[in-house]
């Protein structure tokens, strides 16, 4: 299974904006690199300013090229705005379901449980991070995870975190129950989609 192990606070530099769930934005204004202080951000083209966020797309939600491209065509086959649907479709996998329902701090520790079977949807166990949950579904923590690792001191943690808004959270029994797939507002705004669109219409 592919992933995406590169380092994200060089991308939230890169991209001028923090795309690593919990870090910090760093404080320094000039690219990364041995001779980024003698460098400034050059002023990209529009080829560039739309590969930029289809990368940075890409690196929010840990997906490799294939995978993200995969996920696009998906949404091409769905009715309705094709910049909403790619969002829906990445917002509803499990592994940023896990993530929006505070479960975990990062996407990428939620994939890590995903892939190690912490969950089962409906009763039935899954272990695909990009796995579509539905409308309805109810994701659930194991029984036999309960109270061990990382989950033995997480209430602490979970009472700090709140679930986005399409999600209902028991935080005591560790139930995430999907009331509905994210809306528009509930989308995050900082993916110019037109972009993305565009870079794959070419």
């Amino acid at each position: 299974m592919g992933r995406n192990l590169k380092p994200r606070h060089k991308a939230s530099r890169r991209f001028g904006e923090n795309v690593a769930d919990t870090l910090k934005m760093p404080s320094r204004n000039y690219p990364a690199g041995i001779h980024g202080p003698k460098k400034a951000f050059s002023k990209p083209s529009e080829y560039g300013r739309q590969l930029m966020e289809k990368q940075k797309a890409k690196v929010i939600y840990g997906l490799l090229e294939k995978q993200f491209r995969l996920t696009f065509d998906k949404a091409k086959k769905l009715e309705g705005d094709l910049g909403v649907n790619l969002l829906v479709l990445l917002e509803s996998r499990l592994d940023n379901v896990v993530y929006r329902a505070g479960l975990a701090q990062t996407r990428r520790l939620a994939r890590q449980l995903v892939n190690h079977a912490h969950f089962s949807i409906d009763g039935k166990n899954i272990d695909i991070p990009s796995y579509s949950v539905k409308s309805g579904q109810v994701v659930k923590l194991k029984p036999s995870k309960v109270g061990k690792g990382y989950w033995k001191n997480i209430q602490e943690k979970l009472n700090e975190t709140e679930a986005a808004g399409w999600l209902a959270v028991d935080k005591k029994n560790m139930i995430i129950t999907v009331n509905s797939l994210p809306g528009r507002d509930d989308l995050p705004k900082n993916i110019d989609t037109p972009l993305i669109v565009d870079f794959y219409s070419r």
